[in-house]
């Protein structure tokens, strides 16, 4: 996430508990089945009465519409509009997202989240008055890249574009050795948030706490020092 996106978050309401979802392709049902499991009434719709009636089967929604979301008319009469958050998950089809998108905010909804396939088609979206614009291919293929070059390091979320949050295996270098030993902050510019232990991990350990090689631990700070751990 990056600061541009805070004032969105930030402008969600903690209350509500239903969202639309238009399109069911791949982005569209993993955004449904992820709402509904976590018990959010979600109402999806799609274009291809084939995908409404699988995600009606599979129960991944509480209810779903066969609809033309380019038809303000449609979306009015299924009561997108009367959502507080929507999400736009057509991402292939550039026209059809974009006429999607500007229907929904010119219907009245506060909080509009859009998938875009590309950096114009991101800019068309923000143009049309996308609130929020996603790039889960793009992100997921950032994350595959790393995960490939840099195996040691497990999860990653960047604050910025320059310092970033990893959980990571514990080099070789550093097993046996306590917290104070190590010094990360004067010998790498990195501060230790948590380390793993049996199976859990401890916030703000102790600094006579021993590392141990196959566990992992948790950093924060700039990326270059990051990348000038012995991982």
């Amino acid at each position: 996430m990056n600061l541009s996106a805070l004032s969105f978050f930030r402008s969600l309401r903690k209350d509500n508990h239903q969202f639309a979802v238009i399109g069911l392709g791949r982005f569209g049902r993993s955004v449904c089945s992820t709402l509904h499991r976590l018990g959010y009434d979600v109402l999806a719709t799609d274009v291809d009465e084939k995908r409404v009636s699988e995600a009606l089967t599979e129960q991944i929604v509480g209810h779903a519409l066969q609809l033309d979301s380019t038809e303000s008319a449609a979306l009015k009469e299924a009561g997108i509009f009367e959502f507080d958050t929507v999400i736009v998950a057509i991402g292939n089809y550039i026209q059809e997202s974009i006429i999607t998108t500007l229907n929904v905010k010119e219907g009245g909804v506060p909080h509009v989240v859009a998938k875009a396939s590309s950096e114009v088609h991101r800019k068309l979206l923000k143009r049309v008055g996308a609130d929020h614009v996603v790039f889960p291919e793009y992100e997921a293929g950032c994350a595959l890249a790393r995960t490939l070059t840099k195996p040691s390091i497990l999860e990653r979320f960047d604050l910025d574009p320059d310092n970033s949050i990893v959980e990571v295996i514990v080099p070789d270098e550093f097993h046996g050795k306590t917290i104070t030993e190590l010094q990360l902050r004067n010998r790498y510019g990195l501060n230790l948030l948590a380390v793993s232990h049996d199976g859990k991990f401890l916030i703000n350990p102790e600094p006579n706490k021993r590392l141990e090689r196959g566990t992992a631990m948790v950093v924060i700070g700039h990326n270059k020092d990051i990348n000038r751990l012995p991982i």
